[in-house]
C-alpha cells in the first residue's frame, strides 16, 4: 500500500502506463473509428494530454528542499492537524467538506519529504503516458 500521496500518484501512473503499453495497439483502431461517430473523442484525448502536462509542471515546480530543516516540523504539524480534524469531523458534521479540504492539503504537505525520491519516476511516467496518448490521437 502506498505510503503517501506521491507514492499513490506514482503507483496510479504506473498502472495507467502499463495499461496503455499493453493496449494502445488494440485501442488505437477503435479510437480512430470512434472519431467519425463521436468527434469528442479527440477532445477527450486533448484534455487528458493537457492535464498530464499540467500535472508534470506542478510536480516539476514542487521543491521541498527550499523549505530546509523546518519541513520535518511542518510534516509533524500537518500529521497532528490531520489527527485532530479526523477526530473533530464527527462533532462537526456540517463542516465535513471544509475538514476534508484541510486534510487534503495536510496530506500533500505530509508527503513532500518523499517527493524527491519519486519525482524523476513520476516525471518519466508522465512523459511516457503523454507519448502514448499522442500515439492514440495520431
Amino acid at each position: 500500500m502506498p505510503a503517501n500521496l506521491f507514492d499513490e500518484l506514482k503507483e496510479s501512473l504506473g498502472k495507467f502506463k502499463k495499461f496503455l503499453d499493453d493496449n494502445v495497439g488494440a485501442i488505437k483502431p477503435a479510437v480512430q473509428a470512434l472519431k467519425a461517430i463521436v468527434p469528442q473523442v479527440t477532445e477527450l484525448l486533448d484534455k487528458l494530454i493537457d492535464l498530464m502536462g499540467k500535472l508534470k509542471t506542478e510536480i516539476a515546480n514542487l521543491n521541498p528542499g527550499v523549505v530546509g530543516e523546518g519541513l520535518a516540523k511542518v510534516t509533524e504539524f500537518t500529521a497532528s492537524v490531520k489527527t485532530l480534524l479526523v477526530t473533530a469531523k464527527g462533532l462537526l458534521p456540517n463542516e465535513a467538506d471544509t475538514i476534508d479540504d484541510v486534510i487534503e492539503v495536510a496530506d500533500v504537505v505530509s508527503s513532500l519529504p518523499s517527493l524527491d525520491a519519486v519525482k524523476a519516476e513520476i516525471t518519466g511516467l508522465l512523459d511516457a503516458i503523454i507519448a502514448k496518448l499522442n500515439e492514440l490521437k495520431a
